[in-house]
């Protein structure tokens, strides 16, 4: 008998290893398979002086104010006027909402689709009390050891600068798109995207413009993040997180400190902490799934061994990888909807029991999941107590999930592919809000990517000190949109 279980678990576990031997060989690459093509030749310098000049604009965008850093804004339409005479003066230029920029390249096809490049001009502000802490003024637009310094420099004029360098090398090429492209930059994607890309879709609904893609600033070329792999990444933005804060209120009798109530959370304020307490305990759940799915299939082939084994083979491991990456913040992120309790008010004496006690938790929800969804599970996990919970006006919900089939995502594919043999594209989600979200019903799909090369030490300077991007990725850039245009024109449907 036990003779007889030690063979059956002997085959069993042959059979196991074989299947997954089987599944790990099978899993071959995704990856295109396209020549080389050499880049465009860049002016560096000049490219990066002119770069610099827009950083020392401090077009710091207002989500109440939308008149501020209006001097600022003035100064760089007009810095890119100057600088990019040859595209000013083939390409149709609009106001969007006072400060918003509107591009149109005609193309000489009326009956293909369009295709939009966006980009925003604004940035957020420095900290009060940092500017000591930076290597270089963070408005002072320093090119220094082969960096250009400053706020705005990755986030998000080098976007926005790389795709004029592009399009104004095409112009004086004498290149002609077949099909119209759009160029789009927001003033406001930093508070909301109200006044800017919010009024353009809404035009463009209005208009019955439909366009085959939209292309805005996303997820990145990472390198030495994802564990593993040894090659670059270039992870393609399919979606966006959707974005709800839920406010939640509690009521109680108020009173006199001297005499609380008998009971434990019977006052505002506890049935408050104990909510909040339940609702970080009680997260969403961590799942492979989706885009994270798509992922994870593509990235697993290009793997070291140990690593595409487990993600070859996630019909067996997904319960270890998903115990593994919830234990990440950045990687939690990705695989569920997240929670965050930001804010809470209650009482304004020390000897006074409130009434009434309120807090605002900020869900990042994953596609798949609704607001609905999040308001369910934050009742669920707040139980019986009498509080009550609202979506806070303001909030999205998922954006639609891009096809990586479609003509968009296989264009941008190629481009990297040609550029940057060694660099592996994958399709990613994106976890912030950005100015594509307003155009889902605009484009047949909206991707989500900057050709930014970054790395461990780099995510950091996000929104933060030091900020700045390298003259040599930079060059990147404007060779990945001169191509990006050239490949579009070239095979638009």
């Amino acid at each position: 008998m036990v003779k007889k279980t030690l063979l059956a678990l002997f085959g069993l576990t042959a059979a196991l290893v074989l299947a997954v031997a089987v599944e790990t060989l099978f899993t071959t690459s995704k990856q295109l398979n396209v020549p080389t093509e050499k880049p465009v030749t860049v002016d560096s310098a000049a490219a990066s002086a002119r770069l610099a000049a827009a950083v020392k604009l401090q077009t710091i965008s207002s989500a109440t104010d939308a008149e501020a850093s209006a001097d600022a804004f003035k100064a760089l339409h007009q810095h890119m006027q100057t600088s990019f005479p040859k595209m000013h003066a083939a390409l149709k230029r609009e106001l969007v909402g006072a400060y918003g920029l509107l591009y149109t390249w005609p193309g000489s096809d009326a009956k293909t689709k369009p295709i939009a490049l966006l980009a925003h001009q604004d940035v957020v502000p420095v900290a009060p009390g940092t500017e000591k802490d930076w290597q270089q003024p963070p408005f002072g637009g320093v090119i220094d050891g082969g960096f250009v310094w400053g706020r705005g420099a990755w986030d998000n004029k080098s976007n926005l600068f790389s795709q004029l360098e592009a399009v104004e090398m095409l112009v004086a090429s004498g290149f002609q798109p077949k099909q119209t492209v759009y160029l789009f930059f927001g003033q406001d994607e930093e508070v909301s995207g109200h006044r800017g890309a919010e009024v353009l879709a809404k035009r463009f609904k209005a208009e019955n413009i439909k366009v085959d893609f939209i292309l805005d600033e996303g997820t990145l070329i990472v390198e030495g993040i994802l564990k593993g792999l040894d090659k670059p990444a270039a992870l393609v933005g399919l979606a966006e997180k959707g974005y709800l804060t839920v406010m939640l209120s509690a009521t109680a009798t108020p009173g006199h400190s001297s005499m609380p109530p008998p009971t434990p959370r019977e006052s505002a304020i506890g049935m408050m902490s104990a909510a909040l307490s339940r609702l970080e305990d009680k997260q969403f759940p961590v799942q492979i799934r989706g885009i994270a799915s798509d992922m994870f299939n593509t990235l697993a082939p290009e793997m070291n061994l140990t690593n595409r084994i487990i993600l070859s083979n996630l019909w067996l491991t997904k319960p270890l990888v998903e115990a593994q990456l919830a234990k990440s913040t950045s990687t939690a992120a990705l695989l569920r909807t997240t929670t965050a309790l930001t804010v809470v008010n209650a009482g304004d004496r020390d000897n006074v029991l409130p009434g009434r006690a309120n807090a605002q938790v900020n869900f990042r929800v994953l596609p798949g999941d609704t607001s609905d969804d999040v308001i369910k599970h934050t009742m669920l996990a707040v139980g019986d107590a009498p509080i009550k919970a609202d979506k806070k006006p303001g909030y999205s919900e998922p954006s639609k999930i891009a096809r990586t089939d479609a003509h968009g995502y296989q264009a941008i594919a190629k481009t990297i592919r040609q550029l940057q043999p060694d660099v592996v594209v994958a399709p990613a989600l994106m976890l912030g809000a950005t100015d594509a979200r307003y155009f889902d019903d605009i484009a047949d799909n909206v991707y989500r990517f900057s050709p930014v090369r970054a790395g461990p030490n780099d995510l950091v300077r996000f929104h933060d000190t030091n900020e700045r991007i390298s003259v040599a990725n930079y060059t990147e850039m404007i060779q990945f949109y001169y191509q990006l245009l050239r490949n579009v024109n070239a095979a638009a449907p």
